[in-house]
């Protein structure tokens, strides 16, 4: 089964990141992370550095992947004549 770490480990290369493009991915969905954190995530699981990306680091990467390779979505408008939420209400 594969891990986490071998997931983003394989995202990063199918995709061709790096490391900045990583943490600049994670920013878009506001995620922090630094460089020495992030090389931790892709160390061999022997390695005494090594740490398990839990989920949340990659539930947060893919959500800002989709952000980085689609853009983000367009706000909702509202209908400015009936005052948007009126509408809802009604329903």
């Amino acid at each position: 089964m594969l891990s986490n770490n071998d997931i983003l480990k394989k995202l990063r290369v199918a995709l061709a990141l790096r490391n900045d493009d990583i943490i600049e991915i994670l920013a878009l969905v506001d995620f922090e992370i630094t460089k020495g954190a992030l090389g931790d995530l892709f160390r061999n699981s022997d390695h005494p550095g090594y740490e398990e990306a839990g989920d949340q680091i990659l539930r947060n990467f893919l959500n800002g992947l989709i952000i980085y390779k689609r853009g983000k979505l367009p706000e909702a408008k509202t209908n400015i004549k009936d005052g948007g939420a009126a509408d809802e209400a009604k329903t």
